[in-house]
């Protein structure tokens, strides 16, 4: 929120998205954190990729850039069948979504301030209007 109700800004938000880039190419989207993130949950390739809204064929395919980009696995596979398939992070993968959780807490704390801070200057200029 970032003024109090009623007034202009009220129901304005502050949103950013987080990809990791060299140079001009991105290695990994917000969509593939999501993704990512998704899988975390349900060790499925199949669910994650209905909770974040892609298909499962566009799921794999950005697992595989994501592997492809940073050199390593993320995920191991299991077929399906009678107990199901699953889907587990290897060590690099685990490690890098361990350190994604790390970042975006780290920068939702900083936020709060800074965001804080933008519509109070905000606010104070439409009151000098």
């Amino acid at each position: 929120m970032a003024g109090p109700k009623g007034s202009k800004y009220y129901d304005i938000f502050l949103r950013h998205q987080v990809e990791l880039v060299t140079g001009e190419e991105i290695l990994i989207s917000e969509e593939g954190f999501r993704l990512l993130l998704a899988l975390v949950k349900d060790l499925s390739i199949v669910a994650a990729a209905k909770e974040i809204g892609i298909s499962y064929r566009k799921a794999w395919g950005m697992i595989r850039s994501i592997e492809s980009n940073f050199g390593f696995s993320l995920v191991g596979r299991r077929r399906g069948g009678k107990a199901g398939g699953r889907t587990t992070f290897t060590p690099e993968g685990k490690a890098l979504m361990d350190a994604y959780r790390n970042l975006i807490c780290e920068l939702e704390s900083s936020d709060k301030e800074i965001v804080r801070t933008f519509f109070r200057r905000l606010n104070q200029l439409e009151a000098e209007r």
